[in-house]
């Protein structure tokens, strides 16, 4: 998942230096859509790299020893918290890849969104039941 996650991350940091919308492989964004969101491109897309980054170190932290003198409750509602993110863009990109809701998702994108949404819930699962054992 911390791979995934930089991955996302150097994806919108390239984007961002090219001030554009959207993501590397993904559908294209219009100029006319573009125009349209309260901050610029650029911007956006920084925010969308510091996401991803953060997102790998949490992602690291489920399975170091660091990450687990953080508070159970509170890294699992992290945990839970990200996975509404993580789960509603990958969501869009399976309805759109297998169902067709206009954005332009193509169906290997639909099974990238699946395998991200599973591997994510193992992540979870995993940090779970390791952190169950050294609290018992």
């Amino acid at each position: 998942m911390a791979t995934l996650f930089l991955g996302y991350a150097a994806g919108k940091a390239a984007f961002a230096l090219q001030d554009r919308l959207g993501f590397p492989g993904g559908p294209p964004v219009s100029a006319a859509e573009a125009g349209s969101y309260f901050m610029d491109a650029a911007t956006a897309q920084w925010l969308a790299t510091a996401s991803g980054v953060l997102g790998a170190c949490i992602a690291l932290a489920t399975v170091t020893a660091p990450g687990h003198r953080v508070p159970r409750t509170l890294m699992l509602l992290v945990l839970a918290g990200m996975l509404l993110a993580v789960g509603g863009g990958a969501g869009i990109m399976i309805v759109d890849g297998f169902v067709g809701i206009g954005v332009g998702w193509q169906w290997y994108h639909g099974v990238l969104g699946l395998l991200v949404i599973g591997l994510f819930l193992e992540m979870t699962r995993s940090y779970a039941v390791a952190t169950r054992r050294a609290a018992s």
